[in-house]
């Protein structure tokens, strides 16, 4: 009894501390995406097929990148799963007179109960965590909404040009600046030891 005390006592100590993978989803979130894969059946067959939605590869390794692509990927889910409630039946009206409890509309409104609940824990994470990515993803959209066509743009985009490679030319120098000064504490630090 004693022995088992202790090994709680430790695993609470050791989950505190550390960082598990997968921890930060609830049990909430968890139950409600099981329940989800039950609703959408799909085979096996199809659903491991080795043609993923997302890949790994697609991560990229620098945290301030990593940051920017997960935001993009939360918004993806946001979309996905606002596009999978649009495609759910309309749910009956409920009259005040029924003393039906929960799950009276049917699946359909389990279903809608669940995604629900997933799109309210990406939005919350994507609030908290992910803020200040969302002024970065609106300006690469911007870009990407450009018209290239445009005699206008093209000239105005041309007058610009110094400005910007200016700014791309400095940032690079930054970064390289900023990796000769950890080169020289490194040094510095191997040196005295």
């Amino acid at each position: 009894m004693a022995l088992s005390a202790k090994s709680v006592v430790c695993l609470c100590f050791l989950f505190s501390f550390c960082h598990v993978r997968g921890a930060h989803i609830t049990l909430e979130m968890n139950k409600s995406i099981l329940n989800l894969r039950k609703h959408y059946n799909i085979s096996k067959a199809v659903e491991y097929n080795g043609q993923l939605v997302f890949f790994k590869e697609w991560i990229p390794e620098k945290l301030l990148e990593k940051r920017v692509f997960m935001r993009g990927v939360l918004e993806t889910y946001e979309a996905l799963i606002n596009k999978m409630l649009k495609e759910l039946p309309t749910p009956p009206p409920h009259t005040t007179g029924s003393e039906g409890g929960v799950g009276e509309g049917g699946a359909g409104d389990d279903v809608r109960t669940e995604l629900n609940c997933i799109l309210r824990m990406i939005l919350k994470l994507k609030t908290i965590h992910y803020n200040e990515q969302d002024n970065l993803l609106s300006s690469l959209k911007k870009l990407m909404g450009i018209k290239m066509d445009s005699v206008t743009v093209q000239m105005k985009a041309l007058r610009q040009l110094p400005w910007l490679y200016d700014e791309a030319s400095d940032l690079t120098n930054e970064i390289q600046n900023r990796r000769r000064r950890r080169h020289a504490q490194r040094v510095k630090i191997h040196q005295r030891g």
